[in-house]
């Protein structure tokens, strides 16, 4: 900064945000922090002593403000690389959409759309029509309705079908979902009366039977998407439940959780319950996500009997609970990705990530390891054997085996430094903590090139 004496007139603010060294400034943080900031850095100016320098120029200021809306602002959401080994991390976002897809969608919704017109009858149409048409194609169902997550979808069932009345749960499926959401709060708040049954590791189907009343509205299971009860356990069958709800005329829910729409024991994973193995067994609603390993928009998708989704469709909390333009949108292309078996590995980017073979994850970190030890020089630089997960309440006992980059240093306030310049990037390269390592885990280390220019930015 320049050392000449401060001025009492210091710059307009609104020339200096408008200069072109606050542009990337401006785009990044946006207008009112920019300004914010240059309002900052002059309020600091006029109450400094008389020897502290004023700005004596647009990027003197641009710098000064960067520094302290990195210290004071929020940045807004930053696309970033994620090097965690957790391929759908619910903090950056869960699944990451494929670009062309994106697009497509983008393109739809940036002029006026037909969310809700019917061009050959020339009125209102149905805002979810063409959704719930790839849907049924898809899941083999009736009928299909979308609302804005899984747990909004669990939630809207409830309380269309066993408001004020009770459901019957098994005692080892009352879940907690991210952000400590359990599914007997769930229930409260869609107005209905939770009925524990069976016991936390074994639940038989004569434990619905025998719990069942003239109060009893819904029989509801959950899958254990987020957790496992391993040793001495047992369940009822989808097939026994259906079978009893049949018999005493109480709709049956099924509750998947992360859902999925191929067999992924064809890409080598163990396989998840799909949604239309629930309904080919005769389930009546399945309620699953979008943004979990179906690898779409967050949305929560259900489906099954029509004259269920037909009596949804009418609950008031529909409407609160809908999708917006954009999220229908993108769970279309989506979908439309799914209706061709022979592209969807292609055209869905969880799938891709989760089926990267060996041979890439070597080469991506073959060079990042090079590059991070001329960076890096104080720190020990290592390829290594890791695994990474799924993750978002995935398949929690799946185990995925991958490259690391494993970067070691004596001094944890070292590593603990080199985890915030790799944060401090532009894009942010995020690792994860494996004892006194930071693992960057190369199955997230893509575009590569735009990974191996980022990482430059340490020299």
């Amino acid at each position: 900064m320049s050392q000449q004496r401060k001025s009492k007139t210091l710059d307009s603010v609104d020339r200096i945000v408008r200069s072109e060294p606050m542009i990337p400034i401006v785009d990044r943080w946006g207008f009112g922090n920019a300004v914010d900031a240059i309002r900052a850095t002059q309020e600091i100016v006029r109450k400094a002593e008389q020897s502290f320098a004023q700005p004596s120029s647009n990027e003197e200021y641009a710098a000064l403000a960067t520094s302290w809306l990195n210290s004071n602002r929020n940045s807004g959401y930053r696309p970033v690389f994620n090097l965690t080994g957790t391929i759908l991390h619910t903090n950056l976002g869960r699944a990451v959409l494929n670009a062309e897809l994106l697009n497509r969608a983008i393109e739809t919704v940036g002029k006026p759309v037909t969310l809700e017109y019917d061009l050959n009858s020339g009125k209102r149409g149905e805002r979810e029509g063409v959704i719930r048409e790839r849907l049924v194609r898809l899941t083999k169902a009736e009928s299909a309705a979308v609302v804005n997550n899984n747990a909004a979808a669990v939630l809207i069932v409830l309380n269309t079908f066993a408001l004020g009345r009770d459901v019957l749960v098994s005692r080892g499926e009352l879940i907690e979902i991210g952000g400590s959401f359990r599914l007997p709060e769930i229930l409260t708040r869609a107005g209905c009366n939770l009925v524990e049954v069976g016991t936390t590791n074994r639940t038989r189907v004569a434990d619905y039977a025998n719990a069942i009343t003239d109060e009893t509205a819904l029989l509801l299971k959950v899958h254990p998407s987020n957790y496992s009860i391993q040793g001495f356990t047992e369940s009822a069958s989808e097939k026994q439940l259906v079978e009893l709800s049949r018999e005493r005329s109480i709709p049956f829910v099924l509750d998947l959780g992360s859902g999925a729409l191929v067999d992924l024991q064809k890409l080598g994973i163990p396989r998840e319950p799909l949604p239309q193995d629930s309904t080919e067994n005769g389930v009546d609603l399945v309620t699953f996500s979008g943004d979990k390993l179906m690898g779409g928009p967050q949305a929560g998708i259900i489906v099954g009997k029509a004259e269920y989704i037909k009596r949804l469709n009418t609950n008031p909390l529909k409407r609160a609970l809908r999708l917006d333009k954009v999220s229908l949108a993108i769970l279309d292309e989506t979908l439309k990705a799914y209706e061709d078996g022979t592209t969807v590995q292609n055209n869905i980017q969880l799938l891709k990530d989760l089926t990267v073979s060996t041979k890439q994850l070597e080469h991506r970190a073959r060079l990042v390891a090079e590059l991070l030890r001329n960076a890096l020089s104080n720190a020990k630089v290592e390829v290594t054997e890791t695994h990474s997960v799924i993750g978002s309440g995935a398949q929690p006992d799946t185990r995925l085996s991958s490259i690391a980059i494993s970067i070691t240093h004596e001094s944890e306030r070292v590593l603990g430094e080199i985890e915030k310049r790799l944060r401090s990037l532009s894009p942010p390269v995020l690792g994860r903590r494996s004892k006194s390592r930071i693992l960057l885990d190369m199955r997230g280390a893509q575009p590569l090139d735009e990974l191996v220019d980022t990482l430059q930015q340490l020299e």
